[in-house]
């Protein structure tokens, strides 16, 4: 883990007592479009890449058992949060995202809502959540969205002064990445959820 990610791991140990309660709106908001966006089933095994403190995974238990939910963090602290939330058979485990502790073809979801961001080495993300799909299998990612003028702001501002922060991606680069990992059919959706926060939803298959 590189010393940036170590930052990251730190800022989410101070926040995950008060991360629910202070990026409620944001937090509920992002996961219902993600939500609304998604392609349900039932009987199959979702990823949550970077689930911080389980909130998407409480409302996916909305139509998906227990056993076929995971989620995966770098903070042991939101992940104690998540536990606290969620039912005994959701799956939580301490990893960083691009190293999954997980066989090949496990999955037929991976979501990622609010964390592209933070991933330093995105190829390696996108490689090993190729990997942990089953074929045919759908990955969609939430995340701001750089194309909208005050995610650039604050891009700018926080690779100044927040380490934690890597990139915010525009949705041709976040499209190029995909396909460069292999990803097919990928669709983008952008949206605002306030007058600030302008986001993306991007979905594709393995």
């Amino acid at each position: 883990m590189s010393s940036k990610d170590q930052t990251a791991v730190k800022e989410y140990a101070n926040l995950a007592p008060v991360y629910d309660q202070r990026w409620s709106f944001y937090v509920e908001a992002t996961i219902k479009a993600t939500i609304e966006r998604l392609e349900k089933n039932p009987e199959g095994k979702i990823l949550d890449l970077a689930c911080g403190t389980g909130t998407l995974l409480t409302y996916l238990l909305e139509f998906i058992p227990p056993e076929n939910l995971f989620g995966i963090d770098i903070s042991e602290e939101m992940l104690a949060v998540a536990r606290e939330k969620l039912p005994p058979g959701v799956n939580l485990s301490l990893a960083e995202s691009n190293k999954l502790p997980f066989p090949n073809n496990k999955f037929e979801q991976v979501i990622s809502t609010n964390s592209f961001h933070y991933f330093r080495q995105p190829q390696m993300v996108l490689q090993e959540v190729h990997r942990v799909l089953k074929p045919g299998g759908q990955l969609v990612i939430t995340d701001w969205c750089r194309d909208f003028v005050t995610c650039r702001l604050l891009d700018w501002y926080l690779r100044w002064f927040n380490e934690a922060h890597f990139y915010t991606y525009n949705s041709k680069e976040l499209h190029n990445l995909l396909e460069q990992a292999g990803f097919k059919n990928i669709s983008v959706d952008q949206y605002k959820i306030n007058w600030f926060w302008g986001m993306m939803t991007v979905k594709t298959v393995q």
